[in-house]
């Protein structure tokens, strides 16, 4: 995919599968809902959470975005960064807004942005910095003969 597509793909999907390395050096895999900020991933998550420590102690994370439901359609994209985590709870609390915001259809309820602010003391914004990058379009690939 060409740098349009992959930021048009990524801004249309809705979850992310964030893999970083635990102290034993296995993967350690989980989806995150996220946001793209000036070219940037962004998540926001709770402080205490495997990957925010596995983060801390070895940056390095793939990011893996994909869709389709048979051969054909199948595209994705894999993101190689090294993750910088916010601990700041104003930034994380604009952050948990902004990540709501793109998945509620509509104005939050002050009951969901109360939460968020009560929430952001807790948790981290994480942005994850590319490094390298990998995308597949099978959509894109010729009928064979």
């Amino acid at each position: 995919m060409s740098d349009a597509e992959v930021d048009a793909f990524l801004h249309e999907q809705r979850t992310m599968i964030c893999a970083t390395i635990g102290r034993d050096g296995a993967p350690h895999v989980m989806p995150l809902w996220f946001i793209v900020r000036d070219g940037d991933v962004w998540a926001w998550t709770y402080a205490a959470s495997q990957k925010v420590r596995n983060l801390e102690r070895d940056p390095r994370a793939t990011l893996a975005f994909e869709d389709g439901e048979i051969y054909e359609e199948l595209r994705g994209v894999t993101l190689a960064t090294e993750a910088e985590i916010e601990h700041d709870p104003d930034f994380v609390a604009a952050l948990g807004l902004a990540v709501y915001e793109r998945y509620v259809d509509g104005d939050l309820p002050p009951a969901v942005r109360e939460s968020i602010a009560k929430q952001a003391p807790k948790r981290v914004a994480i942005r994850f910095v590319e490094y390298g990058r990998t995308s597949w379009d099978h959509r894109k690939l010729q009928a064979s003969p």
